[in-house]
């Protein structure tokens, strides 16, 4: 999406502090700019940094630490002795499929009757709770588990409970108001968690109840512990923690960096159909890999066609089922790009139409033609784009169905409660949430929110700003250099990819290569570095003519061109010097 380029990204150069740099290099015997990266991370301590380092998977947190790990047990345990049907019930996206796939297959391995649901989103309901229930009745399953939803639900859930169904809650979205009716609830943003970990995923809080069920079934001596491999799960909590934007730090960190090692072996048939599609790599799959080409596909079923598609690629065995159900994910997904594309471009004219619409300190907009299944990523995009509260809503029969993403100054849930009553439901988190609404309630609640924003945020909150890690030499990017930058790894959400910087000067214009992409020729000290600008290419008349200072801020990588290896430099900005 193109839409009118917003102003020119704000620099933020990064803090010194020379005696605790000189004590990090000391300590960890590495680079001056790593050193620095970390620095400008926030880190205060060497300690801090040696658990961000070399945390392993004993130094994950222990279950019980959620308030009501031992009543979700005792009663899951109860089900397992009595035979009693269970039903594992998950949200429509990545986290809850790979979540509902998880507690499933775990499950079913220590001899519990269970199956699993997914409910269809795409189209517009109040209710999504009472699928399951239906579902429940049908199977007569006496426990209901909800993975990576249902912390929003009470009214649904007493309902459930009143036909004599129990209910246990794994949830990490932020509780809106009164906590479900249920035998436990498992969610680390409980005002009253005890649990340190605020930033778990549902698939994390899926993985954590399941560890805890190990823990009682080996001390209980009803299972060896040789014959549950928790390890062999990690594959399904790192895609689910990185699909779901999940900070790639403290626990989750070291839950992805052991998921990526397993989801490199391979072992799930489905997921290695996928990615074959995907023409994927597994020894050299990134989470940039698994947010960019796996992850879309599998939330496509949720958007646009059957999300319960996506738990069963997860757990099929056979390889002609796996192959089919991962070309049939790919097709979806094509479809989701087609219509998303339409909103897009809808979006796109919309704005340069009306670019008062930019004078705001937030964007609204709502249309009777865009799909429901895609508005969070219309919501995600021009939120980043323009750094501004974003809410998209899709209008149906009434009934506008809204996603808002945010930027951090300007938290999401408190304005939504303010204005509880103008909405049927809402639930989420202060950076991505969803809510449904009353068409004639819309303008109203559109003034209310763009009032707030106006309030709450000033001008230079609203100004994209490039927050820079290091400055470094030409002669400093060398291949040891970028192998020392793999200690950081893995990259992602709160632990993104060094942003480095440093003068240097343009010796020929640039080329435009791929339609929308700048190839710059930039040398520092006899050295000649070649720079990749995605999406840059209307900036090329700012470049024209030989020996152009530049200021470049940067990503380096390792580009393999015909079995040759080059350092590249991806960049983010430049300023003419």
């Amino acid at each position: 999406m193109n839409l009118s380029k917003s102003l020119d990204p704000l620099w933020i150069y990064p803090e010194k502090n020379a005696h605790l740099l000189e004590k990090i290099i000391k300590e960890f015997s590495i680079h001056p700019v790593t050193a620095q990266i970390l620095l400008s991370r926030g880190f205060k301590t060497v300690e801090e940094i040696h658990e961000f380092l070399y945390a392993k998977l004993p130094n994950l947190h222990e279950p019980d630490l959620f308030p009501d790990m031992d009543k979700a047990v005792s009663r899951i345990a109860k089900a397992m002795i009595e035979k009693e049907p269970i039903l594992v019930y998950g949200d429509n996206d990545v986290d809850g499929m790979t979540a509902a796939a998880l507690l499933t297959e775990f499950l079913r391995s220590v001899g519990a009757k269970v199956y699993f649901d997914i409910p269809n989103r795409a189209a517009i309901k109040k209710s999504l709770i009472g699928d399951a229930l239906q579902f429940a009745l049908k199977k007569q399953c006496g426990l209901l588990i909800t993975v990576d939803c249902g912390i929003t639900a009470a009214k649904e859930i007493e309902e459930v409970v009143q036909h004599g169904i129990d209910v246990i809650v794994t949830d990490h979205h932020e509780p809106t108001s009164k906590i479900p009716h249920c035998v436990a609830t498992l969610n680390p943003k409980l005002i009253n968690s005890t649990y340190p970990n605020r930033d778990l995923t549902g698939v994390g809080v899926a993985f954590k109840l399941i560890h805890a069920i190990t823990n009682h079934l080996i001390e209980n001596e009803e299972i060896s512990p040789s014959k549950v491999d928790l390890k062999s799960y990690l594959d399904l909590v790192a895609l689910g923690t990185i699909a779901d934007m999940g900070a790639l730090k403290g626990e989750n960190r070291i839950l992805v960096r052991y998921g990526l090692k397993q989801l490199r072996k391979m072992k799930r048939m489905g997921l290695a159909k996928l990615f074959q599609i995907c023409e994927m790599q597994p020894g050299e799959l990134t989470p940039v890999d698994i947010a960019s080409k796996v992850a879309p596909r599998l939330n496509s079923l949720g958007r646009i066609a059957e999300p319960i598609k996506g738990v069963e690629l997860l757990l099929v065995q056979g390889s002609k089922e796996a192959e089919e159900l991962a070309k049939e994910l790919d097709l979806h997904n094509l479809e989701r790009q087609k219509i998303e594309r339409e909103a897009s471009d809808d979006i796109e004219e919309y704005v340069s139409k009306h670019p008062e619409v930019l004078k705001e300190k937030a964007i609204i907009l709502s249309s009777e033609k865009w799909h429901p299944g895609i508005i969070a990523i219309l919501s995600a995009r021009i939120a980043k784009q323009y750094n501004r509260p974003t809410l998209i809503l899709s209008i149906e029969k009434g009934i506008g169905k809204g996603s808002a993403r945010t930027i951090p100054e300007f938290p999401l849930l408190p304005i939504l409660k303010q204005n509880e009553k103008l909405l049927i439901n809402f639930g989420g988190h202060d950076y991505a949430a969803g809510f449904t609404i009353l068409e004639e309630n819309i303008l109203q609640f559109k003034k209310k929110f763009l009032e707030a924003a106006d309030l709450i945020l000033k001008e230079q909150d609203v100004i994209t700003k490039l927050y820079l890690d290091a400055k470094i030499d030409f002669k400093e990017l060398t291949f040891d250099f970028m192998e020392s930058l793999n200690l950081l790894e893995p990259f992602g959400n709160e632990n993104p990819p060094p942003l480095l910087y440093c003068d240097a000067v343009q010796t020929w214009p640039p080329k435009v290569v791929g339609k929308h992409h700048l190839k710059l020729f930039l040398e520092q000290k006899d050295r000649m570095l070649e720079g990749i600008a995605f999406g840059m290419s209307p900036r090329k008349e700012q470049l024209k003519g030989k020996n152009i200072p530049l200021r470049i801020a940067f990503t380096p990588h390792v580009n393999i061109f015909l079995n040759k290896a080059s350092i590249q430099l991806q960049i983010k900005d430049f300023q003419i010097v």
